[in-house]
């Protein structure tokens, strides 16, 4: 079930990944959801969004405690 509440997640950023502020709202709630290893794996895929939309990067914040 944990996996597909990952793959659900990437699927949310990936549709949301059009605004900024829904974004940094999607990618807090996957933090408070996911198990920390499925956040690890969540990171590469929020690099690889942001490589195709760097203004996205304003949401790193929340990946680096």
């Amino acid at each position: 079930m944990a996996r597909a509440m990952f793959e659900y997640t990437k699927t949310v950023l990936s549709k949301v990944s059009f605004d900024v502020t829904l974004f940094c709202k999607e990618v807090k709630k996957a933090l408070q959801r996911l198990l920390p290893y499925e956040i690890e794996e969540l990171k590469l895929y929020i690099f690889t969004l942001i490589r195709q939309n760097p203004e996205l990067n304003q949401c790193l914040i929340y990946l680096n405690p």
